[in-house]
């Protein structure tokens, strides 16, 4: 059976999720506008910067942070950040698209997401940020999630 639009997009931004560095959680994301691919992006050190795997492990967990708190500690962009520095770094608008995560994103990721124009999201996952969703559901960006 043909997969739908968002079934094949979201298994893309899976194995984009593959490149990740991150030691917590693998995140991937694919921003798409007119069902083409403009970029994609993973969780991970910035480039060029040592991956917490070198660093002999990750800081938030350390320190015992739970998961969706103290974002500042961790060394990683998010998938969703990469993905949208990524189409900067191309000179791609943003504007009007949809992005697929494997993971519903965080509030800064969600005002990031919002301020890029991004139209739609379609994630997997629950992330333990309901500011987040309200301020996607306030800016009024159609929210897919798909079954896991």
């Amino acid at each position: 059976m043909r997969a739908s639009w968002d079934e094949y997009f979201m298994q893309i931004a899976e194995i984009v999720k593959t490149r990740s560095t991150c030691l917590r959680r693998q995140v991937g994301a694919v921003i798409v506008k007119d069902n083409r691919i403009i970029t994609t992006g993973y969780n991970g050190a910035p480039s060029g910067l040592k991956h917490c795997t070198e660093m002999g492990g990750c800081e938030r967990e350390r320190l015992g942070v739970p998961s969706g708190e103290r974002h500042e500690l961790c060394r990683a962009l998010h998938a969703e950040q990469n993905a949208i520095i990524q189409a900067a770094m191309l000179g791609i608008s943003t504007d009007g698209s949809t992005i697929y995560i494997t993971l519903q994103p965080c509030v800064i990721c969600a005002k990031m997401l919002i301020n890029a124009g991004i139209k739609r999201i379609v994630h997997k996952g629950v992330y333990p940020d309901a500011l987040a969703m309200r301020m996607l559901e306030e800016a009024e960006i159609e929210i897919t999630v798909m079954p896991e």
